[in-house]
């Protein structure tokens, strides 16, 4: 098969484009926020949890500590969901996102600790990729369909590294039926003098500036080197997926593969290469999870993380800057429950209660009533939960990634639109 042209390229985009975010707009009537709408929210975003953090004396909201953990929580859930745009945005549903994670984690630890960190950080991606691989020629070359195959692969990692992870590890000193032997630490950085200067601002607990320094503080302290692989692989999947002629070939291939396939575009190889990227990927973050917070492979330390990225993605839009956000946001969630943190969640709850009044004024003035009673009531009824409670169970405190996923999911879903093509079977010369 021919390589595609110049011209080729030309008209690929312009499928890409009708078929796409562009189409979809014109449809829905929405546009995307501009950049400096963005800021706007973040920056209100950054006042409204600085006031809550005032009005409430919940000082750990926006603590140096804090934010560290929601970004090292972050990490494993962002890289997942990277993987999971590099195979959707190819047209492929991959919920063996999971699956591949645990690969990472097992494979990960397992050379880690034969050999050093950096050769575990290799197998691991390598043990995802080839979860990647399977996914790929079970749903592109023989055409299951693409959620019984990712809940298959899912349920064949767990048995497979129980299995290998009593074989292996079992008589190894410090090592378990369940468990790894230690494995060396990656290392990590901070930025001198500066971190330190931050942790002192926050300390103060100004209004607005201590929040901002804790922030800033969380984010340049003890940061893990896989930390900085991962931010470097987030931006170079941005350019590599939307300022390159191979991002727009396999973003075709995940809007109308019939006309990619047209066009010269070998659909079959670009699926293959987007879905082993993916579980490479997804394998980095099983890596993360094993050598960054605890230094050992330990069964079931995924804890569906691989699920939640996949949510991350979801409310991303499919693009890179929005998954960063959500996984930001999904890893602060888990970060609490970690850091005991029964008065932030409570004092969130009240952060929680007022967006959700003011989304529900909002959709009575687009006289959207059924949306915005729905909002009101659920604001209205945290509102009564913090008035009258002190403190939310330590259940709650578990559960509260599970439920802002869901609740993040819920509000965003009106402006979501995935490639045209993600999840459908795709044949060979099929438009002929």
């Amino acid at each position: 098969m021919s390589a595609p042209s110049p011209t080729g390229d030309k008209t690929a985009e312009a499928l890409a484009g009708t078929t796409g975010a562009g189409q979809a707009a014109r449809l829905t009537g929405r546009r995307r926020l501009s950049p400096a709408v963005v800021l706007l929210i973040v920056a209100g975003a950054l006042v409204a949890v600085s006031a809550v953090r005032a009005l409430t004396g919940a000082q750990d909201v926006t603590s140096p500590g804090q934010i560290a953990g929601a970004l090292t929580m972050a990490v494993p859930i962002g890289l997942a969901g990277l993987g999971g745009l590099w195979a959707e945005r190819a047209g492929v549903v991959n919920i063996g996102l999971e699956g591949m994670m645990i690969l990472g984690t097992f494979f990960g630890a397992w050379a880690g600790w034969q050999t050093s960190p950096w050769l575990g950080v290799l197998a691991g991606m390598v043990g995802g990729a080839l979860g990647g691989l399977v996914h790929a020629f079970v749903t592109v070359t023989i055409g299951v369909d693409h959620i019984v195959s990712g809940v298959a692969i899912n349920i064949l990692a767990l048995g497979a590294t129980q299995y290998l992870a009593k074989l292996v590890f079992a008589d190894k000193p410090a090592g378990s039926p369940k468990q790894s032997p230690p494995i060396d630490d990656i290392g990590s950085v901070s930025l001198p003098w500066v971190s330190d200067w931050l942790d002192k601002v926050a300390a103060h607990h100004w209004f607005l500036v201590s929040d901002v320094a804790g922030i800033l503080g969380g984010l340049t302290t003890d940061v893990s080197l896989l930390t900085l692989l991962a931010v470097a692989l987030l931006i170079g999947t941005f350019f590599a997926l939307w300022k390159t002629a191979f991002g727009l070939r396999l973003r075709s291939c995940g809007e109308n593969p019939t006309a990619a396939e047209s066009l010269g575009v070998n659909v079959y190889r670009y699926k293959y290469l987007a879905v082993i990227a993916s579980g490479a990927l997804a394998g980095l973050g099983g890596v993360f999870i094993a050598m960054v917070p605890s230094h050992i492979y330990n069964e079931g330390q995924t804890g569906g993380r691989g699920y939640i990225g996949l949510a991350a993605m979801i409310f991303g839009n499919w693009r890179p800057g929005g998954l960063a956000m959500g996984a930001g946001l999904f890893g602060y969630t888990d970060s609490l429950q970690l850091r005991n943190g029964g008065p932030s969640v409570h004092a969130l709850l009240l952060l929680v209660a007022v967006l959700l009044l003011v989304i529900a004024l909002w959709r009575a003035y687009r006289r959207r009533w059924t949306a915005a009673v729905v909002s009101a009531v659920a604001g209205a009824g945290l509102l009564v939960w913090y008035a009258t409670t002190d403190t939310v169970p330590i259940e709650f405190v578990g559960a509260t990634p599970y439920v802002a996923t869901l609740l993040v999911l819920s509000l965003a879903s009106q402006r979501l639109r995935m490639p045209k093509a993600d999840g459908l079977v795709y044949r060979r010369g099929q438009g002929k």
